[in-house]
């Protein structure tokens, strides 16, 4: 298994909850972002810079995932890619994305997304606080205990 993190729009807190569950779990984590970011210097994280494109970052990710894969993401699209791959996906607030979920949750980003572009005005995600990293934390460890037990 190896921890994918679509690095650019994760929040520090949530990648730093990853580094430490890579060193627990002995399991490859790897960051995926347009710019280079600071990377604890282990051998559990890496990072892999591609170019500025548009979706760059995500079609990598989708592009390299494995069945039994664990990717780090907010964005559904990509969880979609990689649910259909074989992966599970953890949003970095503690959503998980699987086969049971992703196509309404898509379904449903696609309705907003068509009622923001017809003028429907919205505020936004709230900061991530810290029960949004409590459980992102839970879901995180939860899915690594089981999948690696």
């Amino acid at each position: 298994m190896i921890i994918w993190v679509d690095a650019d729009a994760c929040p520090r807190a949530a990648k730093e909850l990853v580094f430490a569950a890579a060193q627990r779990f002995d399991v490859e984590a790897r960051l995926v972002a347009n710019a280079p970011m600071g990377i604890p210097k282990n051998d559990w994280v890496s990072l892999k810079v591609v170019g500025k494109a548009f979706n760059e970052a995500d079609d990598y990710i989708a592009d390299n995932v494995s069945s039994g894969d664990l990717v780090i993401t907010a964005d559904i699209p990509l969880a979609d890619r990689i649910v259909d791959a074989g992966a599970t996906g953890i949003d970095p607030r503690g959503t998980i994305y699987n086969e049971d979920n992703i196509k309404s949750k898509l379904a449903m980003r696609n309705l907003l997304a068509d009622l923001r572009e017809g003028g429907m005005q919205g505020s936004g995600p709230p900061p991530y606080g810290h029960k949004d990293r409590h459980k992102f934390l839970t879901a995180l460890d939860r899915h690594l205990t089981r999948s690696l037990s």
